[in-house]
């Protein structure tokens, strides 16, 4: 799940506190025990079906504009050293290769044990790593090229 949200433990905690506040889920059992602290196992109310069902809609709703971190450094990495730039490149181009292939890999692993809602999210990851891939491959063919201060070519695939 880390490839697909980023939570904190003291997020979490703070969530469950807030949703059994609000009636949205119910402890159903404490199991205790001497060398760790107590374990709550806790139900959805139909109260939490409704809330969850809302959030769920509402993010298949939503249409936020992607950000990525590399969008600004873009714009200003032609007035920096391009053999650095190409050297973190080089490094990227490695990481995401690995994702890719790290993506496709566990939607491999999940296709018979997992609905295929979550298959389109886990195929989804692989398809956008390998966006990124082609791109960062393409921006780094211009860095080396030395290409990235020129004006009235445009970005062939």
């Amino acid at each position: 799940m880390d490839q697909v949200i980023k939570l904190q433990m003291g997020s979490l905690y703070y969530a469950v506190d807030k949703l059994a506040e609000g009636g949205h889920i119910e402890a159903v059992e404490v199991i205790q025990s001497s060398d760790r602290p107590d374990k709550t196992i806790y139900r959805i109310t139909d109260k939490g079906k409704e809330l969850m069902e809302q959030l769920i809609l509402q993010q298949i709703k939503k249409s936020d504009p992607p950000y990525h971190p590399l969008y600004m450094a873009l714009a200003l990495s032609r007035h920096i050293d391009q053999r650095k730039v190409e050297r973190l490149l080089e490094e990227r181009i490695r990481e995401t290769e690995h994702q890719v292939n790290f993506a496709f890999q566990v939607y491999e692993e999940h296709i018979s044990i997992v609905p295929r809602s979550v298959l389109h999210l886990m195929y989804g990851k692989y398809e956008h790593s390998l966006t990124e891939l082609k791109w960062l491959k393409r921006l780094y063919e211009d860095v080396v090229a030395r290409k990235l201060n020129e004006t009235g070519n445009p970005i062939t695939q």
